[in-house]
């Protein structure tokens, strides 16, 4: 019995089974999710925000003192300097203004991550660092795009899908002129790694380097060798933390 009209057939049917099940792997990949939840608010951005008014700039990654920071979106304006992160995230949502971890829910499994406000937090000041504006005329924005649910309140300025937008266009006092917007543009594109795969793996070497709590630290503040020291006394004595080496002249702390 010849068995080749079979295996044609079943081969046929995995020529396409495969590709789209690798497909379906990729698009559920933590990268495949951030660039869709970064793409989306671009649409939305663009769809919903003057042209004339806000200037955007996405994926942009600065030098930092401790090596670079990527930011997802800043949006230029007259109004202010907007600094947008995305998280693409679905299930129930965790956390607090202070907190340093929040929580990801779905059905019976449990994730943490890092709170977005202090991570957007590092974006501001390398945002502030770069132009030389006031801290007062940055503005950090969170946005949550996936379908996700915020189990406890959460501040104005995390929002979820366009709400983004909403929170943008309530700032309607102008603190910049038109020819100072179009200065720091021209600043950020300049002073702005170049998006190459160079960059990215550099970035992400970085990351790495900062969470090894053994790999040496610079002072975000005033670029000094970061050391290992402990609390003394006190409610928290015996606890360790980063603790610039020139102190008390510079005072930065970080946790371990």
């Amino acid at each position: 019995m010849d068995f080749s009209p079979i295996i044609a057939q079943v081969w046929g049917m995995f020529s396409w089974f495969i590709p789209v099940m690798l497909l379906i792997g990729l698009l559920k990949s933590p990268w495949a999710k951030g660039h869709i939840g970064e793409l989306l608010v671009r649409l939305f951005a663009h769809w919903q925000l003057d042209k004339q008014l806000y200037r955007p700039l996405h994926n942009v990654t600065l030098n930092t003192p401790d090596g670079t920071t990527q930011i997802d979106h800043v949006f230029l304006s007259p109004y202010g300097i907007f600094v947008l992160e995305t998280k693409n995230m679905s299930g129930w949502i965790f956390g607090s203004e202070k907190q340093a971890q929040w929580t990801q829910k779905i059905n019976k499994r449990t994730f943490k991550f890092q709170n977005p406000l202090r991570q957007n937090y590092k974006h501001l000041k390398a945002i502030e660092a770069t132009l030389g504006v006031s801290p007062g005329h940055l503005h950090s924005v969170i946005t949550f795009v996936g379908g996700s649910t915020f189990k406890t309140e959460m501040p104005a300025n995390v929002t979820q899908g366009i709400g983004f937008i909403r929170y943008i266009r309530s700032f309607q006092q102008r603190v910049f002129s038109e020819a100072e917007v179009n200065a720091m543009f021209k600043a950020l594109q300049s002073g702005r790694r170049a998006s190459t795969l160079a960059t990215h793996r550099e970035h992400v070497e970085n990351l790495k380097r900062r969470s090894n709590p053994t790999a040496e630290r610079q002072c975000p503040k005033c670029g000094s060798a970061l050391l290992i020291r402990t609390v003394k006394s006190g409610a928290k004595a015996g606890r360790q933390f980063w603790g610039c080496s020139t102190f008390p002249k510079c005072r930065t702390m970080q946790s371990l």
